[in-house]
Order: structure tokens, then sequence, then C-alpha cells
């Protein structure tokens, strides 16, 4: 057995805690209140639930394979196979009662993704990828196709607007789209949504899973800074930002690079 890539049994036992983490955020959704953690972002129970739930299910679905997550530990793993999770991306729209966030879990094997999972509670949609293999939908294989139309829209994140007032005299080549999820920004792109996404201050859990989605459909990503192929066992993520600008081609990546750079100019 080749233990990079997951059994069958391991995928449905995911299969089983996505809709377990799912049902019960739906459950919580619009009755539960947030707190501020030490860095200002928000959290709620239900985030610190969904991470528990979701870390000590891993350890029983791929046992001897670390975790890395946004409410857990922060250092990666000293294993050859781990996972990196973001129980709850996007809880500011959850806190306030905007239905659009998600559940995004990756499984790195030799420092990149192998394989991803990005699930979207309140559309019912859950996306796998598969490293060389391909990306699912809702279990239906995501056909790669050149696009015929380009998308007018750049999905922003709340702190890459900025860039917009740092160049008040030119005119941003896109119609500018905020989610509020990195994640979901991101495959938005992967999905033809949007034809660039520039992320400011992502974690590595905000953009592990769909960083396997934008490479298995041939999309691009510049790392503006940091690039997380580097990563370090051991290495303490918890204040690491992996600004990126992600595009459907080299050449709107081009297009979007100016813009990019702004947010890292010192």
């Amino acid at each position: 057995m080749n233990n990079n890539i997951l059994t069958n049994k391991q995928l449905k036992d995911l299969d089983s805690l996505f809709k377990l983490v799912s049902d019960q955020q739906l459950k919580d959704f619009g009755n539960i209140s947030a707190s501020n953690k030490s860095d200002g972002s928000l959290v709620t129970s239900c985030d610190l639930w969904s991470d528990k739930t979701i870390v000590e299910a891993l350890s029983k679905i791929a046992p001897n394979e670390g975790v890395l997550s946004e409410e857990g530990g922060k250092l990666v793993p000293k294993t050859n196979a781990y996972w990196i999770v973001d129980p709850l991306d996007g809880t500011t729209n959850f806190a306030a009662g905007i239905p659009y966030w998600s559940i995004s879990i990756a499984r790195f094997v030799d420092g990149k993704p192998q394989s991803s999972f990005l699930i979207i509670p309140t559309l019912k949609k859950k996306f796998v990828a598969i490293k060389g293999m391909g990306v699912w939908l809702n279990d239906k294989k995501i056909e790669v196709k050149k696009q015929n139309q380009r998308s007018e829209c750049v999905s922003l994140c709340s702190r890459s607007i900025k860039i917009l007032q740092k160049n008040p005299n030119s005119k941003f080549p896109g119609k500018i789209r905020l989610l509020g999820v990195s994640s979901l920004n991101l495959t938005s792109v992967a999905m033809g949504q949007t034809f660039g996404a520039i992320e400011s201050t992502p974690k590595i859990w905000d953009i592990a899973a769909a960083w396997l989605l934008l490479e298995e459909l041939n999309c691009d990503i510049e790392w503006l800074e940091t690039n997380p192929m580097h990563l370090s066992p051991e290495e303490d993520l918890k204040d690491t930002n992996f600004p990126l600008i992600a595009a459907r081609t080299k050449e709107e990546i081009k297009v979007l690079r100016p813009w990019g750079n702004l947010l890292i100019e010192k």
C-alpha cells in the first residue's frame, strides 16, 4: 500500500466527520456569539468544538500523522505526512449571520499538499482535490476546461483592499468582490467565478486546502513574500503570513502583480 495516498476507508471516515461537523455548524449558525482572540480575530465555541472534533477524529483516521490547526498547535509537525486544519474559515461571517464560511482541511506529504477537502455547509458543497488526479465537487469530477469567457471579477480580502488607497490614480483591473473567507476567495478563482485573488495576510490554515484546488485546476499562484513549500519541521507558523496572488493564467498574474506588490512595499 502507498502510504502517501488515503485509503477508501479513510475517505469514508472523513466524509462522516465532515457531515458531523457541518451539521453542528449549521445548528449553531445564528445561535452563538463570538469573542476576540489575542490577535484580535474572532472565535466562537463552535470554532473550538469543530477544531477539537476534527483533530481527535484525524488521530484515529490517520494515526501517527501530525496536525497543525488554527485553534490548536501551530508548529509544523515532524511527521512526513501531516494535516493542516481550519475548522471554520470565515468566523466573522458565521458570527454576523452571513451564511458563507468553510471547513478547510489539507493533508501534506513531503511538505506539499497531497489531498484537500473544502466544505461549504450552507451551500451543501464539498470539494475534494487529490494531487495528480484532479478535483471533485460533490463526488462529481470537475473537467478542466479552458475558460472561453473571462470573469471580470477579482477577489480581495479585507486587508488587501488597502492597495486601492495606495494607488488611487490607477484603475483597478477588475470588479472587486470581498467574500470574507480566504479559502473561498481562492476557490472562486479555481472555479472561474473570479479571474484572480489577492490575499494580504493569510495563514497557512487559510490557504492549505484551496492551494491544491488551484493547482489541480491549472491555476497559477505567486507567493509574494514567504513560500509555504519551504516549511521546516517544528517551525512556528502562528504569526507567519503568506501573501499571494492567484489567477486563472500566468497572463492574469502579470495583470495583478503591480497591485499585489503594493502589499509588501516597505
